[in-house]
């Protein structure tokens, strides 16, 4: 486990390496090489890689933080469906460095449109890596354990690579290789067979916490709790993981980039925390755009300010009943803190698999809260997924909610029919969502809605030098609200285009736009737009650098009207990478407002540095400095060491100064400004 293939037992398996591109030219042999060697243990499976290269020093390799993407780098990917449900799996990932990162595939779904897999997963395991003169070689090891893992006789895996060449941005994958497959078709993957007499490989981790903090926050005295936590993670079978968390602790959590809210509707921001990261893809209750039936960011934080509130514990059960039926079952307690009263969350799903990529689900959720006005509030939904001829997709829900004097117009209704292809992508959507419908555990960016979508893509790859493809797309938004009152209505026309370096352009020639306000909108300190219908027009240039180099950029420029004025918005973004333990990234952007009301002539500014210095790949630093103009306190920074001493514990040194997670509230409400320096022990065993 040297990250290289020299020693003799690899000889004593048959490589694979009939790998076919998927991008750029879907179908064809890869322009380089790559065999993969397999091996077991009683407790563990070994896989070699070799990926060839003609030219080694085009091999890119920089990152050495675990977890990090490494879409700038080579990389090398696993998936390992070991259930064999030919849904989900594990995914592990390695880059040139040896450095990892690891998530899951649920019912064919990555983490997000262009990911490969929800990185929120961690699992145990090894690698090592090495660049030499044919290309680079990797080691990986992988207990049974990770993938809870019980069974000894008959093994029977999903199975799938893909290799990605960065200087080439070519994409080889062994099986599932169609552009409109990809890694995360899990159904498309191959099979792995031959391993017998292995040991229990069930999965029982442990992982105890201490932390030591100085926090202070706006208008209050100084803290220093002292405390500590347990959090663990139990195999009841094969199919099965219990997870159990006690006073439940996120200060090692990434802090969030600061958002500027440009409309009168609520922000959505990423959930970034572990406990809640890991399987969420099983609770993904999907409404339309970006909204949730379940959002598990509106349990321990403040959806207004971003305050942390304390968690006494929860407890998370997922995982396949037979071969058919995901179930997630989730409940956490909360303590009171500041406006926030104590609450209990209770959410189960499940979902029964249909035909590949297809499935009927329900889905419960009952919150209780300390608050006497709103002692309770549930939701329920039901939704299902279709899939037809591998192309078509049919998606369908319709959910309800209850809160105390039990209003009307509470229940959302939606059902879309969409149509991939590698030159088409069609979609028509049509939902209605009651102006009192109010999942507190969700996220719903605006009720009141009656909405009619209609998208058009057309995908054109041209015999032209550089150009990977082109993209051509039109969308037809209408959106009054259940009276059927004017609320919201646009349509746009893009125009994009990807190079084979990566490089890319997203240009919106006319994106014309209606929005009522019926409420005075809150912009920027006292300036507030006032009630009325509004109708202008925007325009949009978009162009991203080559991803092939150690420095990159991208930038956004979007003029035209904005509710009754006009609105120049730009955003430019570099990042260099000189070495592989060095990164640093800067971003701007600057909303210049010209609005026909009392001090309606102002700026905003955001900006963003930050830098990352990777000692080695098990000792970490990094900063984070942000500035924003419509708070008062404009600056703020976060720094954070981490050594990972041994596989899955760390130890974590954070300072932090401003707010760690931001509001998600409609407008730009005050945020509640906190100094805080902590100390965080981690330590996984298994017992």
């Amino acid at each position: 486990m040297d990250g290289t293939l020299g020693d003799p037992e690899w000889e004593l398996s048959t490589p694979i390496s009939d790998f076919r591109q998927s991008e750029p030219r879907e179908g064809e042999e890869p322009s380089e090489k790559t065999e993969v060697r397999i091996l077991y243990t009683r407790h563990a499976i070994y896989f070699g890689v070799r990926c060839f290269d003609k030219t080694p020093a085009g091999i890119v390799a920089t990152e050495l933080r675990r977890d990090v993407s490494q879409d700038l780098d080579d990389h090398f990917e696993i998936l390992i469906d070991s259930n064999l449900d030919r849904r989900g799996g594990y995914v592990f990932q390695v880059n040139p460095l040896g450095t990892q990162i690891d998530g899951l595939v649920v019912e064919e779904s990555g983490g997000g449109e262009s990911a490969d897999f929800d990185s929120g997963w961690d699992g145990v395991w090894a690698s090592e890596a090495r660049i030499d003169e044919n290309g680079w070689t990797a080691t990986i090891e992988i207990p049974f354990k990770t993938l809870n893992f019980t069974h000894s006789e008959n093994v029977t895996w999903g199975l799938n690579f893909k290799r990605f060449i960065r200087r080439k941005n070519e994409q080889d994958l062994w099986r599932g290789y169609e552009r409109r497959f990809g890694l995360t078709k899990v159904s498309q993957a191959g099979a792995l067979t031959g391993i017998h007499d292995i040991g229990s490989g069930r999965l029982f981790i442990v992982k105890p916490y201490g932390l030591a903090q100085y926090d202070v926050q706006t208008g209050q005295n100084a803290r220093f709790p002292l405390t500590g936590g347990v959090d663990v993670k139990y195999g009841l079978s094969s199919n099965l993981v219990l997870n159990l968390t006690g006073n439940t602790d996120f200060a090692d959590t990434e802090v969030d980039l600061q958002p500027f809210n440009l409309t009168p509707f609520k922000v959505f921001i990423p959930e970034k925390r572990q406990f809640f990261l890991e399987n969420a893809g099983i609770f993904n209750f999907a409404l339309g755009d970006q909204d949730q039936l379940f959002f598990s960011r509106q349990i321990g934080v403040d959806p207004i300010t971003g305050n942390q509130v304390p968690i006494n514990g929860g407890a998370k059960l997922t995982g396949t009943i037979g071969n058919r039926l995901e179930l997630g079952v989730l409940e956490v307690d909360t303590r009171s803190s500041g406006p926030n009263p104590y609450s209990n969350f209770a959410v189960i799903r499940l979902k029964e698999s249909l035909w590949a990529g297809s499935y009927i689900g329900v889905m419960g959720i009952d919150k209780r809260s300390g608050d006497p006005l709103d002692n309770f509030n549930q939701t329920g939904g039901v939704d299902t997924r279709l899939v037809f001829f591998k192309d078509w997709f049919v998606d369908a829900h319709v959910a309800g909610t209850q809160s105390p004097g039990d209003p009307r117009g509470n229940s959302d209704l939606g059902a879309s029919l969409q149509y991939k292809s590698n030159w088409l992508d069609a979609l028509v959507e049509r939902r209605k969502t009651g102006a009192n419908f109010n999942p507190e555990a969700g996220f719903v960016e605006r009720p009141d809605s009656d909405e009619t979508y209609e998208d058009l893509t057309f995908k054109w790859r041209p015999h032209v030098s550089g150009v990977r493809e082109l993209q051509f797309e039109g969308f037809l938004l209408h959106a009054p609200d259940t009276r059927g009152e004017v609320s919201t209505q646009e349509w746009q026309n893009t125009f994009r285009a990807e190079f084979n370096n990566g490089a890319y352009t997203d240009d919106d020639i006319v994106d014309e736009f209606t929005q009522s306000i019926t409420t005075p909108f809150h912009i920027y300190k006292n300036v507030f737009i006032p009630n009325g219908v509004y109708h202008f027009t925007r325009h949009q240039l978009t162009y991203g650098s080559g991803q092939d180099k150690r420095y990159t950029y991208n930038f956004f420029e979007r003029f035209g009207g904005y509710y009754g004025g006009t609105l120049n918005e730009f955003r430019v973004r570099g990042e260099y990478r000189p070495t592989k333990r060095f990164s640093v990234s800067a971003s701007e952007t600057w909303d210049r407002f010209r609005l026909p009301l009392p001090n309606g002539k102002f700026s905003v500014a955001l900006a963003s540095l930050q830098g990352n210095y990777s000692f080695s790949r098990f000792l970490t630093f990094s900063s984070l400095i942000q500035m924003d103009t419509s708070n008062t306190q404009a600056v703020s920074a976060n720094l954070r060491l981490r050594y990972n001493y041994r596989p899955d514990s760390d130890l974590y040194v954070i300072y932090n100064v401003g707010t760690q997670f931001a509001s998600i509230a409609p407008a730009n409400p005050p945020q509640v400004r906190e100094t805080r320096f902590a100390v965080k022990w981690t330590y996984s065993f298994a017992p």
